[in-house]
């Protein structure tokens, strides 16, 4: 016998701002998670579980969400279940009266019980549900459920879960888990809401802000390893202006490790008679100039105490020893046992993404140009990929129309007799400031372009000129066209102007 689906039941509002909270809801999501992967593709539904166990759960929102009906009824009984037999990670103290704390506990068993069906239901798709805060509301406990594709979640390193704060919420052990629980936050704050939903609006810096706020909670979870109270290290904004300053002119390069004194992996070169607190800036800006690729500041977390290096394997598995690789002017990286956890471009964090994605570069040439021939692609790949080791950045775009547009911009670009681009000659043409433009065949046509265009509602003003400039030009373009993006830290961003 085939289930019955969630968007079989009656889709009937539970509440008069239903349909709004969801649209907003999908709407972050959207930003949110675009951002940090596209590939992550979020969809949001809401699931409505009864308290009377008489009646059956439903999907609220879309109704085509296509999840099967029976396996949530009676989560509320299973959560309460779970509530009295698993352990309380919520601890009853003067500020947080014994009800509250109850109550906490009961919609955590709730949202337990709704996540231990989802797994079930996900184990052999290729996505993965993640449910948030149960809310109650007309009888009824509505949690509103993320989805994500499972490949992309995989694909990006993470420290082990289930540590808490000691007020028993949970650590993330990732910037993408940070990311969801803010997410989770925003949603729960706008169910509780007097009019849940109407005043929910995704205003265009959301994202941003919901993203610096998920740095500083992963930045926390090294901070506890170390034994510090989180509330009271903001690690994520010190490395934030440690990495802003300069000194005498120069950019800050090099590498901070955080662990305890002591620790068996680290060997002091020479100490401080008096250790430098991490948020004197300024002065670990300059100790910062000492570090060579093999010597290393060393802190505790709360102070840089020596120079030294690390020694001998380390075992992972103690997640006490992290690195702090400060990569160019106001970009720096969290990193664990060789992975990268955090990359942070101008205070604003992101997923470690690889130089250059091959595959989702034949995709992008794909599905803006319908371009599919072997030869053709690997032309231009060839291309990307010699720009892409361009150490001061670069900006490369490939256009349809790459031999009007090169006559349009005349004045503001050098002209040069149609040549294909090899890696030879791709090193010499992006060796100097503005774009390259060359059209899908491969054929450069001019250089040190200045790019125009109109503004962008996703520009990003932690970026720099070059990549608002690309979005700008990508956005406004008639034609079929991509931008590449090679930052001076070694980012490269893919921007084509159609997006699946």
């Amino acid at each position: 016998m085939i289930p019955s689906l969630i968007l079989a039941t009656s889709p009937t509002l539970l509440w008069a701002h239903q349909i709004r909270y969801h649209q907003a809801t999908q709407a972050l999501a959207n930003d949110l998670f675009d951002f940090l992967d596209d590939d992550l593709k979020p969809f949001v539904l809401l699931l409505a579980l009864p308290t009377d166990p008489t009646q059956c759960a439903r999907c609220l929102e879309p109704e085509d969400c296509g999840l099967p009906s029976e396996p949530f009824d009676g989560a509320v009984a299973r959560g309460k279940v779970i509530q009295l037999t698993a352990p309380r990670p919520y601890v009853e103290s003067d500020d947080v009266p014994a009800d509250m704390v109850r109550r906490k506990h009961e919609v955590l068993g709730i949202r337990d019980a709704v996540q231990e069906t989802l797994d079930q239901l996900d184990e052999h798709a290729p996505h993965q549900h993640f449910a948030g805060w149960p809310v109650e509301m007309h009888g009824h406990y509505v949690v509103t459920v993320l989805r994500l594709q499972r490949k992309p979640l995989r694909a990006y390193p993470s420290l082990r879960p289930h540590r808490f704060y000691t007020s028993g919420r949970p650590l993330a052990p990732s910037l993408l888990v940070a990311a969801m629980y803010r997410f989770n936050d925003e949603t729960v704050k706008a169910l509780k809401d007097v009019a849940a939903g109407l005043g929910f609006f995704v205003r265009p810096r959301e994202s941003e802000e919901l993203l610096r706020s998920a740095g500083k909670a992963l930045m926390d979870t090294p901070a506890q390893a170390l034994g510090l109270d989180p509330a009271m290290t903001q690690l994520f904004s010190t490395c934030n202006t440690i990495s802003s300053l300069r000194y005498e002119g120069a950019e800050g390069v090099g590498k901070l490790l955080l662990a305890r004194r002591g620790h068996p992996n680290l060997e002091e070169i020479f100490a401080l008679t008096c250790p430098t607190a991490l948020t004197d800036y300024r002065a670990v800006r300059k100790l910062l100039e000492m570090t060579t690729p093999d010597v290393h500041l060393l802190a505790d977390g709360d102070s840089v105490y020596a120079l030294g290096r690390q020694v001998g394997p380390y075992d992972a598995e103690r997640e006490d020893l992290f690195i702090i690789s400060f990569v160019t002017h106001y970009a720096w990286e969290l990193q664990h046992a060789g992975q990268v956890l955090l990359r942070s471009h101008y205070g604003l964090p992101g997923l470690p993404h690889t130089r250059l994605n091959r595959t989702g570069f034949r995709k992008a040439l794909k599905r803006t140009f319908a371009l599919t021939d072997p030869a053709k692609v690997e032309r231009l790949w060839d291309v990307v990929l010699e720009a892409s080791r361009q150490k001061h950045g670069t900006l490369l775009v490939i256009t349809t129309e790459a031999l009007a547009e090169a006559d349009r911009l005349k004045l503001q670009c050098t002209l040069i007799e149609p040549v294909p681009l090899t890696p030879l000659i791709t090193q010499l043409v992006t060796s100097i400031d503005g774009a390259v433009l060359l059209d899908p065949e491969g054929y450069c046509y001019s250089i040190g372009v200045i790019l125009d265009g109109r503004a962008s509602g996703r520009g990003d003003g932690a970026r720099g000129a070059r990549y608002n400039s690309a979005l700008r030009y990508v956005e406004s373009s008639e034609y079929p066209c991509i931008a590449i993006v090679v930052s001076e830290d070694g980012l490269v961003d893919v921007i084509p102007s159609e997006r699946e």
